[in-house]
């Protein structure tokens, strides 16, 4: 009877790595293979953008423009998660560290708000990584 218990109870520990991964796992995914095309897809009408020292409100062409424009410059390498807030069903946050080819990290913060059912970005920012 013990053993019936030890094995629900390793399967309930074990039940939240066999849900599907979220659209934050798959934006992180995206940026990682420097694939704005398929990013620009999860932006909303308007995005607010920060590439660097440039912040702007943007729309979804410009916003991918931009995007697309770091990627050419900077090529990702690997993608590592720092902080996530997926709590909300509305309101989701991602902040990852990308390493570049170039072995240049960059902090990439990522608001996802549920927009008619759909998780959609609604601020991008791409920053130097300061902290070590």
């Amino acid at each position: 009877m013990k053993l019936l218990y030890l094995s629900s109870f390793i399967f309930l520990l074990l039940m939240p790595n066999l849900v599907s991964a979220d659209a934050l796992d798959n934006l992180a995914n995206l940026v990682k293979q420097g694939n704005g095309k398929e990013i620009s897809k999860f932006f909303a009408t308007s995005v607010d953008m920060t590439v660097m020292a440039d912040e702007q409100t943007c729309t979804q062409a410009q916003a991918t423009a931009l995007l697309n424009d770091f990627f050419s410059k900077h090529k990702p390498q690997s993608i590592k998660l720092l902080h996530k807030v997926n709590s909300s069903a509305n309101i989701q946050l991602g902040v990852y560290i990308l390493t570049t080819a170039d072995r240049q990290e960059y902090r990439v913060a990522l608001t996802l708000k549920n927009i008619g059912g759909t998780m959609n970005i609604i601020e991008l920012r791409i920053e130097d990584e300061t902290v070590k």
